[in-house]
């Protein structure tokens, strides 16, 4: 029964989306509530529902967590990032007292999806405990059919300008949550330059991006793709042994002037979200030099990912979600991280010096297995930043949510539930 069912929310994606879906849950006749860190937290949770601040420090989380939840008999926890400090936090009490923790994260099949998984994501995802032959099997016993994507769910800009929103709210000087402190290690006010730079700067970075993409495809030289992560990325820092992305790129430029063949390029694709926090340029041009491949080695700030592989020989990332594009493609992947995908039958298990040498495909038909599986499990169609498609996602996700039942388990048990999906596309984006 829904009006047993108790809903605490903490952090969400910025922008209005968790309190859009905590309304939708509300109306089933659970009740809902939330824990906020911060102004921005405050302002986009609106007054519909109840909001309790928590202006504690980091040490006094914990135990004001513990009596929270046996007070208000909490049977559910809904967050986004199961990598922060606090939620990682919140979800090792919800296990010890049996509570169902909700996780969302940003589509591990973008950019038409989200990630809705219980207990955690990425590296802590149960997808990490499965192999393909198991996923095969259950779509194969559950044969479906997918629907079309949409032609855009939504663009960068919004990301980017809700991020600018929730730190412009942050500023604000506040006696109420004068503990708080962002969970990546800048500023508040240096994370609201940043986008505010960002924001600025988009124009003129488009048309110096479209320039140098241009350049490349039409040259016709046979390149490598480096998918870089942002260096706050918690699955940089949470999934994989590098304290740095700039010791990933200095990995990947040693072992591509170890074992490439002279004539190949080596590519270094920006984030989307890149704000410039690290000079990227200048550390991939400091570390080509060092290896002495300079005239071997692009930088490409950003842009839409499908032209470039489209051309490119093969990928590699730490475990950034972009490389799953290169898998729809059919192209060679090394994954130095730990990640959903980061399976034998889908990555190269070569060392770097090797792969760059002779790369090898994916195995066939494994990764139409592996995204099948995703899209019948945890891909739910939507997204958080535009208004279609957060009504997309919600109209989706409520009923996975209020199933006793995991998304993955749903669908291993054959007892498929999840609404209709997403089919698969090519998509440039």
């Amino acid at each position: 029964m829904t009006a047993n069912r108790k809903f605490l929310f903490l952090q969400g994606p910025h922008g209005p989306f968790f309190r859009q879906l905590a309304a939708k849950i509300a109306a089933t006749g659970a009740s809902v509530e939330r824990i906020g860190f911060n102004r921005g937290d405050e302002v986009f949770w609106g007054a519909g529902a109840a909001f309790t601040g928590f202006s504690g420090s980091a040490q006094e989380w914990p135990e004001f967590l513990s009596k929270y939840l046996a007070t208000a008999s909490t049977t559910d926890i809904v967050l986004y990032g199961d990598s922060r400090p606090m939620h990682k936090t919140a979800r090792d009490i919800a296990k010890r007292h049996g509570i169902t923790v909700h996780c969302f994260e940003e589509g591990y099949l973008r950019p038409y999806w989200a990630t809705y998984e219980r207990d955690g994501t990425n590296g802590n995802s149960a997808l990490m405990r499965l192999d393909i032959e198991a996923m095969r099997h259950a779509v194969e016993a559950n044969p479906r059919e997918l629907s079309e994507a949409p032609v855009q769910w939504g663009a960068a800009w919004h990301h980017a300008f809700y991020g600018f929103l929730y730190h412009l709210f942050l500023s604000f000087p506040g006696a109420r949550f004068k503990n708080y402190r962002p969970h990546r290690q800048e500023t508040v006010g240096t994370e609201l330059w940043l986008y505010i730079r960002k924001l600025a700067a988009m124009p003129l970075n488009g048309v110096l991006r479209r320039i140098k993409t241009r350049g490349l495809l039409r040259s016709g030289a046979i390149y490598h793709l480096v998918l870089l992560q942002l260096s706050h990325d918690a699955s940089l820092k949470s999934h994989s042994d590098y304290g740095s992305i700039e010791e990933f790129i200095t990995d990947v430029v040693e072992g591509f002037a170890k074992g490439a063949p002279s004539h190949h390029r080596l590519v270094f694709k920006a984030h989307p979200f890149e704000d410039g926090r690290e000079n990227l340029p200048k550390i991939v041009r400091q570390v080509a030099s060092l290896a002495g491949i300079n005239e071997r080695v692009i930088f490409i700030p950003g842009g839409k990912l499908g032209p470039l592989l489209d051309s490119a020989k093969s990928t590699v990332t730490v475990n950034s979600t972009a490389a799953q594009q290169a898998l729809w493609r059919n192209l060679p992947v090394l994954a130095l991280g730990r990640s959903v995908f980061s399976k034998p039958d889908l990555v190269s298990q070569k060392p770097l010096e090797e792969y760059f040498d002779e790369p090898e495909a994916p195995q066939a038909d494994a990764y139409k297995y592996y995204r099948k599986f995703l899209l019948e499990t945890s891909q739910v169609g939507g997204g958080f930043y535009t208004q279609t498609g957060r009504a997309e996602l919600l109209r989706r996700v409520v009923d996975l949510m209020l199933s006793d039942d995991d998304p993955y388990s749903l669908v291993l048990n054959g007892e498929n539930q999840n609404v209709e999906g997403p089919k698969l596309i090519a998509t440039s984006n």
